[in-house]
């Protein structure tokens, strides 16, 4: 959830939590699948608990936010698959077909759907989870329900006829989660500001400055790390890192000598954050050079520290795509047939199409 709690108080709940729910989850799909007759072994259901328990892993600080500002653009899958070759190696290969169906390439696609789908166990838990913890109860969805929905045919994840409408349910919750909750102005304002602290202290110690900061995190901010930086001496330190690593280097960089680096370490613990503005189309560079004159003249800032302070980004959101893999239901007769042939709901433009929204930055100051 990042810094979603600035928003939502209760949401504090973490990613142990998270892989415990789809641990449990994923327990409850392999038995509605055996009492169907799907061919499932001992070593098969292993692998989709060992994948299943790991998939978020790779996951640093404050969520997302660490995936483009600590390291060099690698994502928590990336990293996730970094920490489960290296626990396949200390258990002896025992992980190898956690590891294929993880990919992606097992021969049995289901296996790897119940992991990395449209109706995967990840999805089922947190939605409902995040819902529940942040009291939005808009994003609540009936997990259970639709694994009981659940079969196979062809190897392929489908649901049942009749579950149509927890499916509905469930892409119309995860679209109102996603503008609600995970992109909310102020989670997104907070995130970037927190993007920005952790890429001015990378500045600052590449020019010679010291900063204080915990051992796990100098090191991923004096070293460039980049996805085959990733050995087990790097896997083992970013192990070590979590939101506390971040948080006590916030309260010592807000008395640091750098303006930029104090003034935005101070927003974040004073919750004293930018104003965003979002709408359909881009800024013009006008509008944002504009900003920047004001910020210049009232903070005496140089023409690239404000960047800091002003800036622009993307959200977007598609509650349903169809592009890689389709929803499908089986109907009592046995025929396969896609969700957005007999769904009203799900060919609504609204859930069907990518909708992007352009955000603008910038501290509250009087003119």
């Amino acid at each position: 959830m990042g810094l979603s709690y600035l928003v939502y108080p209760g949401a504090n709940h973490t990613r142990f939590h998270h892989a415990m729910g789809c641990m449990f989850l994923m327990q409850k799909a392999v038995q509605v699948l055996k009492f169907k007759g799907v061919l499932i072994s001992e070593a098969e259901e292993e692998a989709l608990f060992i994948a299943i328990l790991l998939h978020d892993i790779g996951h640093g600080p404050f969520s997302h936010a660490m995936e483009n500002s600590i390291v060099e653009g690698v994502s928590h899958e990336e990293i996730s698959l970094h920490f489960m070759e290296l626990l396949n190696k200390k258990f002896n290969g025992r992980l190898t077909l956690a590891i294929q169906i993880f990919k992606g390439e097992s021969d049995k696609k289901f296996l790897c759907q119940l992991i990395s789908g449209q109706l995967d166990m990840d999805r089922l838990d947190y939605l409902k989870r995040d819902s529940f913890y942040a009291g939005t109860p808009e994003g609540n969805i009936n997990s259970e329900r639709l694994i009981t929905m659940l079969n196979v045919v062809d190897n392929e994840l489908v649901v049942e006829e009749k579950g149509i409408y927890s499916i509905e349910k469930f892409i119309i919750a995860r679209r109102f989660m996603y503008w609600q909750v995970y992109l909310h102005k102020t989670s997104i304002v907070a995130e970037q500001i927190l993007v920005n602290v952790l890429k001015r202290a990378k500045e600052l110690i590449e020019s010679g400055m010291e900063l204080p900061a915990s051992e796990p995190l100098l090191y991923f901010l004096q070293n460039q790390i980049k996805n085959a930086d990733f050995n087990q001496k790097t896997l083992l330190i970013f192990s070590e890192l979590d939101d506390y690593d971040i948080i006590a280097a916030l309260k010592q960089w807000k008395n640091a000598d750098d303006f930029v680096l104090s003034n935005l370490s101070s927003r974040l613990l004073n919750r004293d954050l930018f104003k965003i503005k979002i709408k359909d189309k881009p800024f013009s560079q006008d509008v944002i050079e504009n900003k920047r004159k004001k910020l210049i003249k009232k903070f005496g800032l140089t023409t690239q520290d404000v960047s800091y302070f002003c800036f622009t980004g993307e959200i977007t959101n598609l509650a349903y795509s169809d592009l890689k893999e389709k929803i499908k239901l089986v109907t009592q007769k046995g025929k396969i047939i896609d969700i957005t042939d007999v769904s009203e709901q799900i060919n609504n433009k609204a859930l069907t199409k990518l909708v992007t929204k352009y955000y603008l930055c910038y501290p509250k100051i009087k003119d």
